[in-house]
């Protein structure tokens, strides 16, 4: 089975990339599931049902999310609606709309995939994710065939740890949240595929996504300053997981598009 992972996507600049991008990925790798972490897809906060339904005709089949989640309240609904093909960080509150695991059939497999959140990038009432994935994989066992786990975190050593923590146990660990891909994609001992830090589909040149200037001169005088996301290059990061009885492995895809 083949997997594509694809980075934060940032804002129109981002969507617009990977509807240019994704079919003729599709196409080439002969891709069975596509996932994409959809956190940053509206003006680069938090998402909509116009710009997940976008990514889904752009050939999006599932979406995790990270600490933006919560930014758009219009899209709750969308995390307490079943059907959806969402999940967001398991860890948050089981009071906050949503759900953290879900499992989906592809291509004849039961594919479970985990949402995570590390507790030192977002405010309020936050598990441990280590405790929290073993207790979905325990509360699941024996219902899924794959697992894939995206772990939102800001520390590499943090995401380093959870992988080997959970080496043997789930297919791949993909690290998003840094919006920088790392050079470390790998195959750990017992079988589990990872990589720090997958990378984001948004503007090349600019800071996350979002347009430089107003960033440089927020730092220089200490004043808030409108975070703005404008045109031009976009840098692509995907990672490609291909499963099979041996193992993963994962396959960092680097592009650029003109937007």
């Amino acid at each position: 089975m083949k997997i594509l992972f694809i980075g934060d996507i940032v804002g129109r600049p981002g969507r617009t990339a990977v509807s240019a991008l994704l079919p003729d990925l599709k196409a080439e790798y002969d891709l069975d599931f596509v996932i994409a972490n959809g956190e940053n897809l509206t003006s680069g906060r938090g998402f909509s049902a116009e710009t997940i339904a976008a990514m889904q005709k752009a050939g999006v089949d599932f979406f995790t999310m990270g600490n933006h989640v919560f930014a758009n309240k219009d899209a709750y609904p969308l995390l307490d609606d079943s059907s959806q093909p969402i999940v967001r960080p398991a860890n948050l509150s089981r009071l906050a709309p949503g759900k953290g695991a879900k499992i989906i059939e592809v291509a004849g497999k039961r594919v479970l995939i985990i949402n995570l959140i590390s507790p030192r990038i977002m405010a309020g009432y936050v598990d441990s994710p280590f405790e929290v994935a073993d207790a979905i994989l325990a509360k699941e066992a024996g219902k899924f065939d794959l697992a894939i786990v995206d772990f939102h975190a800001e520390f590499t050593s943090e995401k380093a740890i959870l992988a080997w923590h959970l080496d043997g146990r789930v297919s791949a660990v993909i690290g998003t949240h840094t919006h920088i891909p790392t050079a470390d994609a790998k195959t750990l001992p017992k079988g589990t595929a990872f990589i720090t830090d997958v990378g984001m589909v948004g503007l090349k040149w600019s800071s996350l996504g979002v347009d430089i200037e107003p960033l440089v001169k927020q730092a220089l005088t200490g004043l808030p300053e409108k975070h703005q996301i404008g045109s031009g290059p976009v840098s692509f990061a995907a990672v490609l997981l291909e499963l099979s009885t041996d193992g993963t492995t994962a396959t960092q895809l680097l592009k650029e598009v003109a937007t």
